[in-house]
């Protein structure tokens, strides 16, 4: 059998390395901000668990969820009090932070926080959106949309490099079923990856159903630990998993959040396929 290829370009994020040979990376948090003890109380926890586990660890949340399904759905906090909230958490627990940018005027103030861009699956194809990012010279993680072939990431990946941006992760969290239902094609990984950049794989996304509950998303996060080993054994250099202390009141994604006490055991099982893989690609 061949061995499974592996990304030409690695990434630095102070002590963590991202790519090729290198121990798989989980981007955790919760969905959205809720406040400020709450984030830096889940922070502490994922950044406990993670040094447990041996896996290193960038801190997720969203400052504004500008893409709810309802007008009436919680958002967070905005992006000034909401980057307030990741720099303390970064300074604080002292951990990378990652967060959605969705207008070009959000860039500059985020960009001075952020330790990685994130560009929401919605708006991968925005031009304008991914070439003023990129020229931040920040790590950017664009989410392929629910509507794009992994092959066509190409195009988004040479909007970032004409920027002067090769700091590119690409993430696969799922494509359109039919109505309100994702499917994961674990081939896309494989796809993505060979465009050169490491490959992050979105769990907890994954297994949403967009709009499935009227009024807001749905989801099972029963498949999330079967999809993060899939995906660990076709080859994948992140894990972004959601995760929340109590994901069934949470105010956001809460179906297909994981809950933070089942992640040790997961995290286990994660850490011994990694190794599985890293010595398959190394050969």
């Amino acid at each position: 059998m061949d061995k499974p290829h592996s990304p030409t370009v690695e990434l630095t994020l102070g002590p963590i390395q991202i790519g090729r040979g290198h121990p798989v990376v989980l981007i955790a948090g919760p969905c959205v901000i809720e406040s400020e003890k709450h984030a830096l109380d889940t922070a502490q926890q994922l950044k406990s668990i993670t040094s447990k586990a041996g896996i290193p660890f960038i801190y997720k949340s969203s400052y504004d969820k500008a893409n709810r399904t309802s007008i009436q759905s919680f958002r967070g906090p905005g992006l000034a009090e909401g980057l307030r909230i990741l720099n303390k958490v970064k300074r604080e627990i002292d951990v990378p932070v990652l967060s959605d940018i969705h207008k070009e005027e959000e860039i500059e103030p985020a960009a001075e926080v952020l330790d990685i861009l994130q560009i929401p699956a919605f708006l991968c194809r925005q031009t304008d959106l991914l070439v003023k990012a990129a020229k931040t010279g920040k790590m950017i993680n664009v989410k392929k949309g629910q509507f794009l072939a992994p092959w066509d990431m190409k195009h988004v990946i040479k909007k970032l490099e004409d920027a002067g941006n090769r700091k590119i992760l690409l993430t696969e969290r799922g494509f359109m079923f039919g109505y309100n239902n994702l499917v994961v094609d674990m081939r896309s990984l494989v796809i993505m990856r060979e465009l050169g950049y490491p490959v992050v794989f979105d769990a907890t996304h994954s297994v949403q159903q967009p709009g499935g509950q009227g009024s807001s998303s749905g989801g099972n996060r029963d498949w999330v630990p079967h999809l993060a080993r899939g995906a660990l054994g076709i080859g994948c250099d992140a894990l972004f998993m959601e995760a929340h202390p109590n994901p069934d009141e949470a105010p956001s994604d809460g179906p297909n959040m994981v809950k933070m006490d089942t992640l040790p055991h997961l995290l286990e099982q994660i850490r011994e396929l990694d190794a599985l893989r890293i010595r398959f690609e190394k050969g």
